[in-house]
């Protein structure tokens, strides 16, 4: 994809730079040529920044999704979306009726229960009684040792019968607070304090545990939730800084920092899954969105570093090079901005030196390379041009840093807009 992406930037630029030239051609033994122009930055001296690109999908802090424990229906919303709540506030009222029957019920089982209770204790009264008067009457030989067995036995059943009354009522007691509670679940209430969005609850609406209701979290301290490999667990850590951007962002670049991650990794995936702590007290972050994170992991060793879009492959002898202007003066002054009025000046025809390079770091925007020198004047636009040349002249347009590493950020849709805006096409000979 990066490689199709360079061939279309390129392609773009050159149509900039060729309605720029206004077809600047040559006379010499060959016949009239048109020389082509391409723009070329001076390779620098440096680390590069080690950085992992993911896609990241953002969460408010805390957030918790709000679902009701029982089936009932609706019958009073007390916030609405955007409303701040704090932990314990009513959010939603269902209807209680059926719940307050069952709490009647479950109080009547309970008296019930109790009434039973107190005739166990005493028939237990009265069996012990009836033992003692029994053993009264064997000590003076007027009972049989028979009639004094079935007292005991009297007594050892009513004992048991008390201790199931006893029983049956605290399970009765039990029962009210389980119903209670249920009860208590018709009022829906903030688990935690923030700000409730993602409403889907109607007044009358028939709710059960599998509705959700709100999604409720602080938004003025974010996450931002990634995936990561299991190459990348071995050199991402908790602490270190992640930027954070996206399209609807413009520009703007947040930072954060890894916060956790998982110890575990997926069985279908083989990932696992990383938070960033974000400050959100702009409110730039609405929770869901998806985002661009890359996270900083370290710095190579110094070497001449160079844009990505100078690195070139040589379609006829498939060789990874660059091509460098060997004799461009430098006092050229690059330049950061283009007026398509007013085009900056291209050099005289300049020799280029296509040079074989190897990459040894490559980051997100540069890559640092073995075979070439700091301050060598390297190609970054308009390789494919010098395919067709014979004396590998070109016209060069200095450009800095900031501008190719723009057009390597823009998309190819944008560029092409660039160009159309420009009228680049109209001017081209």
């Amino acid at each position: 994809m990066r490689t199709k992406y360079f061939i279309l930037l390129t392609t773009v630029a050159f149509l900039y730079l060729s309605g720029c030239s206004s077809g600047e051609q040559s006379n010499n033994n060959r016949g009239n040529r048109i020389i082509p122009s391409v723009e070329a930055v001076q390779a620098q001296f440096g680390s590069l920044p080690l950085e992992e690109r993911l896609s990241g999908v953002v969460r408010a802090g805390n957030q918790v999704e709000i679902y009701p424990r029982i089936t009932a229906p609706i019958v009073e919303i007390h916030v609405e979306n955007g409303d701040p709540v704090e932990r314990g506030q009513k959010l939603i009222t269902l209807e209680d009726r059926e719940y307050r029957e069952r709490v009647e019920q479950a109080k009547a089982s309970l008296r019930i229960n109790e009434a039973q209770v107190r005739q166990a204790e005493a028939r237990l009264n009265e069996a012990r009684n009836n033992l003692r008067r029994e053993r009264t009457l064997a000590e003076r030989e007027l009972s049989s040792e028979v009639e004094l067995e079935r007292a005991e036995a009297q007594v050892q059943s009513a004992e048991a019968d008390l201790e199931l009354a006893r029983a049956q009522a605290d399970q009765a007691r039990s029962t009210i607070n389980e119903r209670e509670e249920e009860l208590s679940r018709t009022v829906i209430r903030s688990p935690i304090s923030g700000i409730v969005g993602g409403r889907n609850a109607e007044v009358g609406m028939q709710v059960n545990n599998s509705t959700r209701l709100f999604t409720v979290g602080n938004v003025t301290n974010s996450k931002v939730l990634v995936s990561l490999t299991e190459a990348m667990v071995r050199q991402i850590n908790v602490g270190q800084t992640a930027r954070v951007f996206a399209e609807t962002l413009g520009d703007t670049l947040l930072y954060g920092e890894v916060s956790r991650i998982s110890p575990f990794l997926s069985q279908g995936s083989f990932s696992t899954q990383a938070e960033i702590e974000m400050s959100n007290e702009s409110g730039l972050l609405l929770p869901g969105m998806f985002v661009t994170v890359d996270i900083l992991y370290g710095e190579t060793e110094q070497a001449t570093i160079v844009p990505l879009s100078a690195i070139y492959q040589h379609p006829r002898t498939g060789e990874q090079g660059i091509y460098v202007a060997s004799y461009f003066g430098a006092e050229v002054e690059p330049i950061t901005e283009v007026d398509s009025s007013n085009p900056p000046p291209l050099s005289e025809p300049t020799e280029l030196e296509f040079r074989r390079v190897q990459v040894i770091a490559k980051g997100r925007e540069a890559a640092g390379v073995v075979g070439i020198n700091s301050g060598d004047w390297v190609v970054t636009v308009g390789q494919s041009l010098m395919i067709g040349s014979d004396d590998n002249r070109a016209r060069i347009r200095a450009a800095s840093w900031d501008r190719i590493i723009s057009m390597q950020r823009s998309q190819p849709q944008d560029l092409i807009e660039q160009i159309m805006q420009q009228n680049v096409f109209g001017t081209a000979q």
